[in-house]
């Protein structure tokens, strides 16, 4: 009889912004001997450290940590890009005989690959080519009003300037006839990683989470995030480029352009980042299927929770 192949374990701490899943990981990798793996699809990018809440040097010398910083704010990640580089970097985490932990707050990144995603067919360039010089030409929203008559499922799911989704949800539908979301439906994801996952969810309660993403301005503001910022403004980066929309640097270019006051920065960002931490919250409650929710803010009780559940996850018999 063929013996059936161990699964190997991997770590998963996901949750909204300012949750604490970064001082979880850390621990976890300490008491565990683990190495961190950048989940985050703002902290990929280098050169934005501060505004990211990537972690510090003084964490990254003490924990080894991967994919932090290592694109350029001229590139775009998908998570199909992501994939590939953290199952890589995982299976080298296995191979130095450590644990991989994976954390961040993308539940699209994390959902990717805990469950996988739907090898869709691939979309010519000509099609491709064709809808994204259309977008620029006449505008998203021209091009939202048209998915809005040709596929109403597929525009009710998405922000009428949600240009890249937008364009997306074209392609497919010109390149194979049907919605992306038929096509979704029909085409069930299987992950790519044969690995044991074990998935916790730091998810504060509402008050103590938004008073976070409150104090996370502020923070930010300390340790220089209006110069960061001002360097990446100096870049002339395309203003549809990842990076020019992550949380804090449309309201802080306006700062640096002195197009507002910090007082009214201040209150767009803070209120962004509430409502972005709110959808981060839905998004981990009614995405990802199997996973531990802590409804709790971070604290050394946890802390040893977390402990023993990891601890009883790796003594587990895996196939």
């Amino acid at each position: 009889m063929m013996q059936t192949k161990a699964k190997k374990p991997v770590i998963v701490i996901g949750g909204p912004t300012a949750s604490g899943k970064s001082a979880t990981a850390m621990d976890v990798a300490r008491e565990f001997d683990g190495v961190i793996i950048n989940a985050d699809s703002m902290q990929v990018y280098d050169g934005l450290r501060i505004v990211t809440a990537r972690p510090t040097p003084e964490d990254e010398a003490e924990i080894p940590h991967r994919l932090y910083g290592v694109m350029a704010p001229t590139e775009t990640c998908s998570a199909g890009l992501w994939e590939k580089m953290c199952i890589a970097e995982i299976e080298k985490v296995w191979a130095d005989g450590k644990l991989p932990i994976v954390t961040g707050g993308t539940g699209l990144y994390i959902k990717t690959l805990v469950e996988g995603i739907s090898q869709l067919p691939a979309i010519p360039d000509d099609i491709r080519n064709t809808i994204r010089e259309r977008c620029d030409r006449d505008g998203v929203e021209t091009l939202y009003k048209e998915l809005q008559s040709r596929d109403e499922e597929m525009a009710a799911r998405l922000k009428p300037r949600d240009a890249q989704r937008i364009c997306r949800a074209l392609e497919v539908l010109e390149a194979t006839g049907k919605s992306l979301a038929v096509l979704q439906r029909e085409i069930k994801p299987v992950p790519t990683l044969e690995a044991d996952f074990f998935t916790q969810v730091i998810m504060p309660p509402r008050n103590i989470l938004y008073q976070r993403c409150d104090q996370r301005f502020d923070l930010m503001i300390a340790q220089g995030a209006v110069d960061e910022v001002a360097r990446l403004d100096e870049m002339n980066l395309d203003a549809k480029l990842p990076v020019m929309k992550a949380l804090g640097v449309p309201e802080l270019l306006k700062l640096v352009r002195k197009q507002s006051s910090l007082e009214e920065v201040r209150a767009e960002a803070q209120m962004q980042t509430r409502r972005f931490a709110k959808r981060q919250c839905t998004w981990f409650r009614n995405q990802i299927k199997r996973c531990e929710i802590y409804s709790a803010q971070y604290s050394e009780s946890l802390r040893d929770q977390i402990y023993k559940k990891v601890r009883q996850f790796l003594l587990t018999d895996r196939v």
